[in-house]
C-alpha cells in the first residue's frame, strides 16, 4: 500500500480525489477529554452535513500542541461546515488551518493555509 491509497473513498483502485483540512492547534490541557470532546462533535457535524471525515489527531507528548486531520471531496465545504465549533472551542482559537483541494499524488492541488479567526 502507498500513501495515496489512503486518500482513495474507492477502495477498488478508483482515482477519486480526496481533499484535505489539516488544523495546528495549541492544546495546553493535562487531560485529553477537552480534545476528544471536540473530535466527537465534529464525527456528528460531518456525519450529518456528509461532507468528510475527521481521520483523527496527533498530540504532543507534554500535550503542548496537535493537529487536527479531516478528508472530504471539497476542503471548502468541510472548512465551512467546522468552522463554527471550531470557533467555540478555546484551543482552538488562532489554530494554523491548511487546505489542500486534490490528492495527495496531485502536484498541481491548490494549498492554502491561514489562522482561524
Amino acid at each position: 500500500m502507498e500513501i495515496a491509497d489512503l486518500f482513495r473513498a474507492d477502495k477498488s483502485g478508483g482515482s477519486v480525489s480526496r481533499h484535505a483540512v489539516i488544523i495546528y492547534f495549541q492544546y495546553g490541557h493535562e487531560e485529553l477529554d477537552p480534545l476528544h470532546e471536540l473530535e466527537s462533535r465534529l464525527r456528528i457535524l460531518l456525519y450529518h452535513n456528509n461532507v468528510g471525515e475527521l481521520d483523527g489527531h496527533e498530540i504532543a507528548m507534554d500535550s503542548t500542541d496537535g493537529y487536527l486531520y479531516l478528508y472530504g471531496n471539497n476542503a471548502e465545504e468541510l472548512f465551512k461546515a467546522i468552522r463554527p465549533t471550531l470557533l467555540e472551542t478555546p484551543f482552538m482559537r488562532k489554530a494554523a488551518v491548511y487546505l489542500r483541494f486534490g490528492a495527495v499524488d496531485d502536484k498541481q492541488a491548490k494549498e492554502i493555509d491561514f489562522i482561524l479567526e
